[in-house]
């Protein structure tokens, strides 16, 4: 079983909050839009990261994390990019990149709203953990925690971590 932190769109802000759910995962993905790469030293040693860049990122961040990942874990396989859209409207091109990959779970940031949802016609969870930022027009910061376990997302659940601007 692995334990996973699912945050996005921190736009160069790291709350102490969040650090604190980050310290009981094994696992950390950021769905892009990190903002200021240094506040990824704040992060807990020890875990493993996934990362991926937005359309906010620079080149140091690009330099250093590519734009989208694709990953297997305990059989279930991940597809992460940060302009994902929602089903079924999803971003130009998405849909077609999700039937080519052939994920279980598509992951995303960009809008700022936290959404989960089983895209039937696609096969595929969708997963967008909002924003623990305190840039956008979202009013609660929010991120993901849940676990993969022999091919199962199992204890998924929504951590509102305050209002933006709090």
């Amino acid at each position: 079983m692995i334990k996973i932190a699912l945050i996005s769109d921190s736009h160069g802000y790291l709350a102490l909050s969040v650090l604190e759910y980050l310290k009981e995962v094994d696992e950390i993905w950021h769905a892009g839009d990190i903002g200021e790469v240094e506040i990824l030293n704040s992060l807990p040693s020890g875990k493993k990261l996934r990362i991926i860049t937005g359309n906010i990122d620079d080149n140091q961040a690009r330099m250093l994390y590519p734009e989208e990942q694709i990953f297997e874990i305990e059989g279930v396989k991940i597809f992460m990019l940060h302009i994902g859209g929602k089903p079924p409207g999803y971003a130009k091109g998405v849909k077609n990149r999700i039937r080519s990959i052939e994920p279980n779970l598509f992951v995303c940031g960009h809008s700022h709203i936290c959404k989960v949802e089983f895209d039937k016609n696609l096969n595929c969870l969708y997963m967008n953990p909002g924003a623990i930022g305190q840039q956008g027009f979202h009013v609660m910061r929010t991120m993901l925690l849940f676990e993969i376990d022999n091919g199962k997302i199992k204890n998924l659940r929504v951590v509102e971590l305050g209002k933006r601007g709090k």
